[in-house]
């Protein structure tokens, strides 16, 4: 378990992540910093959840930014498959029965009551609120679907947001459709690392990905700075009278610093 959240019930902990793959297995220029990207694609962890739980598919960005001031950018798509894993799902059942117990023992404690008699000291709230507690936080093997988290990341030299994006977006319905795409996975992974290159400042370059072709655009020498960051995104997460407020500072030339869980 990653961190100590042991209050929580197993599907709302987080656990250990780890880096399964990743290809090329090393770059001169650009090491690979297995610890940092494990850390930066799953910051909460691996996470659990059941067919009742909302699994659609989620996009995030970050960037590691090393001594000498160079900048790497990272764009990850995290989504949930099946645990096929025997083992795993009897784990969870237990760690559900545990935890059960644990509630049980404390809605007890709080009836005062001893063990011995405890189904007649419970009253009728604590009866109630501990039969939902067993309904809606409950693992069952045999009736419940378990999911576990998994990223795809692709690591740039350059933030090319939408791009990856998409290619990010059709590799993962690549992976989940049942009809297999037009050429093996492994052609298109292939393709993005050693056949697409950067496009030259001021050119757009259009490249092929899964499904669709993809278009990627690298501003020019006395053009603004790479910003494929959509703008809307900033309003929704700042509201506007934040966001007025974070450019009356830059234009100040205040220091700012964003702080977020």
């Amino acid at each position: 378990v990653a961190g100590e959240n042991f209050d929580q019930s197993p599907l709302r902990r987080t656990f250990k992540s780890k880096v399964l793959a990743h290809y090329p297995h090393n770059i001169e220029w650009n090491p690979f910093d297995q610890d940092a990207v494990n850390m930066l694609c799953m910051p909460k962890g691996l996470s659990f959840r059941t067919q009742a739980d909302n699994r659609d598919p989620q996009l995030h960005s970050f960037i590691i930014t090393r001594e000498d001031g160079s900048r790497t950018y990272g764009f990850v798509l995290t989504f949930y498959e099946e645990v096929t894993s025997k083992q795993i799902c009897t784990a969870m059942q237990t760690l559900y029965q545990m935890h059960n117990a644990e509630q049980y023992s404390s809605v007890c404690a709080s009836s005062s009551c001893s063990m011995d008699s405890l189904a007649s000291s419970i009253d009728e709230g604590d009866a109630t609120s501990l039969a939902k507690l067993q309904r809606y936080n409950s693992y069952d093997i045999s009736r419940d679907t378990l999911y576990v988290s998994k990223c795809i990341c692709l690591i740039t030299p350059l933030p090319f947001m939408q791009a990856c994006k998409k290619f990010l977006i059709q590799l993962y319905k690549a992976v989940t459709s049942q009809q297999p795409p037009p050429l093996p996975l492994e052609s298109y992974i292939h393709n993005i690392l050693y056949e697409v290159p950067l496009p030259p400042p001021g050119r757009s370059l259009k490249f092929y990905g899964v499904y669709e072709p993809i278009i990627c655009q690298r501003p020019g020498p006395n053009e603004l700075p790479l910003s494929d960051y959509p703008l809307r995104e900033v309003f929704e997460l700042l509201g506007l009278e934040n966001l007025v407020q974070v450019f009356t500072c830059v234009l100040l030339e205040m220091q700012i610093l964003l702080y977020s869980q």
